[in-house]
C-alpha cells in the first residue's frame, strides 16, 4: 500500500506541474482535474471513502465541467459583436 500510495501523489505531482505549465487552458484545466482525481483515488486507499465521493464530485466532476463552461462562454465572447442580448 505505501507503494501505490507514493506512485498515486507522484501522478498526482505530475498532473499540478502539467496544470501550472501547460501549453493551453484546456490542457491546464484537465490537468487540474486530473489533480482532484488522483486525491479521491488517494483519500479512497487512506479509508474516507465519503471525503473521495465529495471530492470526486465536486473537485473533478463539478469543477472542471464549471471551468470549461467559462472558457466555453469567455472564448465564445472573443468574435468581437458588441451586443449585449
Amino acid at each position: 500500500l505505501p507503494a501505490l500510495v507514493g506512485l498515486v501523489c507522484f501522478a498526482m505531482l505530475a498532473a499540478a506541474i502539467l496544470a501550472i505549465r501547460g501549453v493551453g487552458m484546456a490542457i491546464a484545466i484537465l490537468a487540474a482535474g486530473l489533480v482532484s482525481l488522483m486525491a479521491s483515488v488517494l483519500f479512497l486507499m487512506l479509508a474516507a471513502p465519503d471525503v473521495a465521493m465529495t471530492e470526486a464530485a465536486i473537485g473533478s466532476g463539478l469543477t472542471t465541467f464549471l471551468l470549461f463552461f467559462v472558457l466555453g462562454r469567455v472564448r465564445g465572447g472573443e468574435t468581437g459583436d458588441d451586443r449585449h442580448d
